[in-house]
């Protein structure tokens, strides 16, 4: 094994890491170190980040269901309408983009560069979410819940829509959504986003088992980090100040974008 693909492997633990401090950001790492580091092509990078980020959130939410931290009404209203999404997106959707997009000069956008690309704006979209300074319910209340179901359904759709396309869980935009639609506290939003994430996202990936061939050695090897990722930013969540560390991984995430647009255009 090279130097890169054991820093690939250690990346993964970063994964976990993020899902236990901050509730989200695996599935930002996970497609560039499964692409960029282990150099796996985009589009089964994609099918291993939801079974990745799924399996691990899967048991990052187990903690909160122990403390009721999870509301398991809005997870329902949330999740029927991007099950069916990302399912289809990933059965469907995904296999019929053509290979080669379109061109511009003699510079070609092929399937591969558009999934990074769409994938780097969707990066650059939860940068923002992440480090932008906003006002949230902390109101650790836990009682009756009021439902905008209209809305809550249409953005578990569109979550499901990004998910199937990019592999990425879309916890930046699912914790907002609870918190604003459904009226949720932090903490509740957090622990019912990880079990979303977790459910949508391993349906995601059994509508790819028919599209791709998966090597389940790597998978399970490089999620096994992932998940003892997931204990570790756990116990560092009790040390460290959330807001302040999901401030920091935004200005990363940030950079990261900005990095895949560049080198999918410019050095391709």
């Amino acid at each position: 094994m090279s130097s890169i693909e054991i820093f690939g492997f250690s990346a993964s633990i970063l994964i976990g890491v993020s899902l236990g401090l901050i509730g989200g950001g695996g599935s930002i790492l996970t497609l560039p170190v499964l692409v960029y580091l282990l150099g796996i092509n985009p589009v089964l990078s994609t099918a291993y980040s939801l079974f990745v980020v799924g399996t691990t959130s899967l048991v990052g939410s187990f903690n909160f269901m122990r403390k009721g931290l999870v509301n398991y009404k809005a997870a329902l209203v949330f999740a029927l309408p991007s099950f069916t999404t990302v399912f289809l997106t990933r059965k469907y959707l995904v296999p019929a983009i053509p290979d080669s997009l379109f061109s511009i000069g003699s510079f070609e956008i092929t399937k591969n560069i558009g999934i990074m690309i769409f994938f780097a704006l969707v990066m650059l979209a939860a940068s923002y979410s992440m480090i932008k300074d906003k006002k949230t319910n902390n109101n650790e209340d836990t009682g009756e819940v009021k439902f905008n179901y209209p809305m809550i359904a249409l953005e578990g759709a569109v979550v499901g829509v990004l998910t199937g396309i990019v592999g990425a869980g879309g916890g930046f935009l699912i914790i907002p959504a609870l918190v604003l639609l459904a009226h949720l506290p932090m903490k509740m939003a957090v622990g019912t986003s990880l079990l979303i994430i977790a459910a949508k996202s391993l349906i995601g990936f059994i509508g790819d088992l028919s599209n791709v061939a998966v090597d389940w050695s790597f998978l399970m090897e490089f999620t096994a980090l992932s998940v003892l990722g997931i204990f570790v930013g756990s116990y560092l969540s009790k040390f460290i100040a959330g807001d302040k560390l999901k401030k920091s991984f935004g200005w990363f995430v940030l950079l990261m974008g900005v990095y895949i647009i560049t080198k999918e255009i410019f050095f391709k």
